[in-house]
């Protein structure tokens, strides 16, 4: 009876929700449950103004997943609240918006973020010619995320305009565009697309093709981009939470004066311009001198500054052994440091069972009080051969964490979630696509 209630609710239902309500922009009140590992100050109920219907959409993709998911316990868990409802939720934190397919940081994909319950919205922020915050991944990504090579006046202005592949040499083709090309009323005439180009091109209508397979340009027709300021504005009326991240400069710092300080505060003066409450910001960075600087000089703000742990680049750095942290754990907190971010790969191992459970890395940081948001869901595509960077620690794939990988379907990945969400106790979970995360959070009772 519940198999035949299931599949009716998946077939109807979601598929309705996704396709006729993913762009509308309405309020609903944050899930119940108990997050036991959460602490109050840090998860709250998000009640936008004035929007009082809850109707927060998780669409068909959980309930796909959660039907691929190995016979067990959690399976029968995540199936059973197939019904919902489904309310908002600050464990789902939008990546970039819905980049799985929707163009990352327009305003699209933020409000495809929105309606699948979002309760954090992340603005990555970086600058113009004329020193204006923009939502962008990378100051220079331009000419992959954007249309701006299809306008020839502004692609002359670009670092490095088109080259074309050159089959014969073997060389890709290339370009490079980035925000500090252009000012900012040039930048506001650019279009989001999907994050991708095709190397082997030799035209630039070409070259902007390129998306994933597993990804789509059915949400590309339009990509509206926002300002730092606009997203704020955005974000306000939606009534969730802002988590903008200070992205590494491209150029030369000082920029035309324009200092790496200048920089970090300037983003945080935008949201005391917006009459945001400092609670209501979790500014990021992966450079800990921007960590440092808003616990020092905006302690209102940095009290949750959270510090992106990019260290695994670093080949002397192996999250499996304390004696390689530098930082320790112990100093991120003497310094105070509240919350870390690493990829969601580092907070989990495979036990010599072949279970997934929280790593050393996780232990170690909750040990001395230190709370997590991680990085990122349903970013590595289809996981029939195990996944890629982001499940590198339960694939098999991390010689610093050698054991033979676990991660072999899709519904594998809920299996790493909940781990994350129960074991670990994350604060909250970047994702592609937060209709996954927020169904996942509602049948748990994460909030």
């Amino acid at each position: 009876m519940f198999g035949r209630t299931f599949m009716k609710y998946v077939s109807l239902s979601s598929a309705l929700f996704t396709l006729a309500g993913v762009f509308a922009s309405t309020g609903v009140v944050a899930g119940n449950g108990n997050a036991q590992q959460a602490p109050p100050e840090h998860r709250q109920q998000v009640n936008p103004p004035g929007l009082a219907k809850n109707n927060v959409q998780v669409g068909p993709r959980p309930y796909f997943l959660v039907r691929d998911m190995d016979e067990g316990a959690l399976k029968d868990e995540l199936m059973a609240c197939a019904e919902g409802p489904f309310r908002r939720t600050e464990f789902t934190v939008s990546h970039r918006g819905a980049p799985l397919q929707f163009p990352e940081h327009t305003k699209e994909s933020y409000e495809a973020a929105y309606r699948m319950g979002a309760g954090i919205q992340e603005c990555d922020v970086t600058f113009t010619r004329d020193q204006e915050l923009v939502c962008r991944h990378s100051q220079c990504d331009l000419h992959t995320t954007t249309d701006v090579l299809a306008i020839p006046e502004l692609a002359a202005k670009c670092s490095q305009p088109f080259v074309p592949a050159d089959p014969v040499a073997g060389t890709p083709a290339s370009a490079r565009c980035c925000t500090s090309d252009f000012t900012l009323a040039e930048f506001r005439r650019l279009q989001g697309k999907m994050d991708a180009a095709d190397s082997r091109a030799t035209t630039v209508e070409q070259y902007m093709k390129g998306t994933a397979d597993w990804r789509t340009d059915l949400y590309a027709s339009r990509g509206t981009l926002l300002t730092h300021a606009e997203s704020i504005e955005l974000f306000k009326r939606q009534g969730v939470k802002m988590t903008p991240e200070l992205k590494s400069p491209s150029v030369p710092m000082p920029f035309n004066g324009f200092t790496q300080q200048d920089y970090a505060q300037k983003m945080i003066d935008e949201y005391k311009l917006a009459g945001v409450p400092a609670g209501n910001v979790f500014p990021q960075s992966f450079d800990y001198h921007d960590i440092l600087y808003w616990i020092g000089n905006e302690p209102a703000f940095g009290t949750q500054a959270t510090f992106l742990d990019g260290r695994y680049d670093d080949p002397a750095f192996n999250h499996a052994d304390p004696s390689t942290w530098n930082p320790s754990m112990q100093q991120l907190v003497d310094d105070g440091v509240k919350i870390l971010a690493p990829p969601l790969w580092m907070l989990v191992r495979v036990n010599d069972a072949g279970v997934i459970e929280p790593s050393v890395y996780a232990r170690a940081a909750k040990a001395v009080g230190l709370d997590f948001i991680t990085w990122s869901f349903e970013r590595d595509g289809p996981l029939a051969n195990g996944g890629g960077f982001y499940f590198q620690s339960t694939n098999g794939a991390n010689q610093d964490d050698p054991h033979a990988g676990v991660i072999n379907n899709d519904g594998d990945m809920m299996e790493v979630l909940d781990v994350l969400g129960r074991e670990v106790g994350v604060l909250g979970v970047f994702t592609d696509w937060p209709g996954t995360v927020t169904y996942y959070a509602n049948c748990v009772g994460l909030k």
